[in-house]
C-alpha cells in the first residue's frame, strides 16, 4: 500500500512571530506620528524656526480694509497668494526710513521670479528718497491697523512686518533688520503657498 504521508501540525510558533513583527512595522510608522501629533497638540514643540520675531498669535488684519494712498481700497485676496511687507515709519523718520526701504527693496530683488508674490507696503507717506519698485503700495495711515500691528511705535526705528496672503501679520522684525534675514523668511514663506 501506497501511503501518502500526512504532514505534521504546524507549530503556531511561526505564526506568533510573523504577527510580532507586522505590529512592531506598524509601530515602527505610526508611533513617531502620534507621538509628533502629541507633542503639537500639547503645544510642546518649538515654533518655526525664522529670523524675525514669530508673532503668536498671529493678529488678524481680516477684517481690516486699508486704504490706497492714491485712492481706492487694497484688498487681501488670499487666492493671489501675494504675501506684504510692510514698512511702518515714524514720525518725522528720514535716515531709518531710506536705510528700511533700501534693505526691503534689497530683499524684494533678491527673490528673484518670487517677488512676484510680494508686495511692499508702506503705512504712511515714505520719504521722498526712499526707494520704490513695482511692488511698493502706500497705505493711508489706519489706526485700526497701527493698532493691530505690536509694538508701533518702535522708539528704536522703523519696524518691518510680514503679512501671510489671507491677512495674518506674522512676523516681525525689529529696527536695524538684517537683510538676509528677511529675504530667508520671505523665500521659505512663498515656497510655502
Amino acid at each position: 500500500m501506497n501511503a501518502t504521508p500526512t504532514p505534521a501540525p504546524r507549530s503556531p510558533e511561526p505564526r506568533r512571530r510573523n504577527r510580532l513583527m507586522l505590529l512592531a512595522l506598524v509601530a515602527v510608522f505610526f508611533v513617531p506620528i502620534l507621538a509628533a501629533f502629541l507633542l503639537n497638540w500639547g503645544g510642546a514643540l518649538p515654533p518655526p524656526k525664522t529670523n524675525g520675531e514669530y508673532l503668536k498669535p498671529m493678529r488678524d488684519l481680516r477684517a481690516l480694509a486699508p486704504r490706497l494712498a492714491e485712492g481706492g481700497e487694497y484688498r487681501w485676496e488670499p487666492a493671489a497668494r501675494r504675501w506684504r511687507v510692510v514698512i511702518v515709519p515714524q514720525p518725522g523718520c528720514a535716515e531709518e526710513c531710506v536705510e528700511a526701504a533700501r534693505k526691503v527693496d534689497l530683499v524684494w530683488q533678491l527673490l528673484g521670479k518670487n517677488a512676484d508674490h510680494v508686495d511692499i507696503l508702506w503705512l504712511g507717506a515714505p520719504p521722498a528718497q526712499a526707494r520704490r519698485n513695482a511692488a511698493t503700495r502706500v497705505l493711508e495711515p489706519a489706526p485700526a491697523l497701527l493698532e493691530a500691528l505690536p509694538r508701533v511705535p518702535d522708539g528704536r526705528g522703523v519696524p518691518v512686518y510680514v503679512i501671510d496672503p489671507n491677512g495674518f501679520v506674522v512676523l516681525r522684525y525689529a529696527p536695524g533688520f538684517a537683510p538676509k534675514g528677511l529675504l530667508d523668511d520671505l523665500n521659505k514663506l512663498v515656497k510655502l503657498m
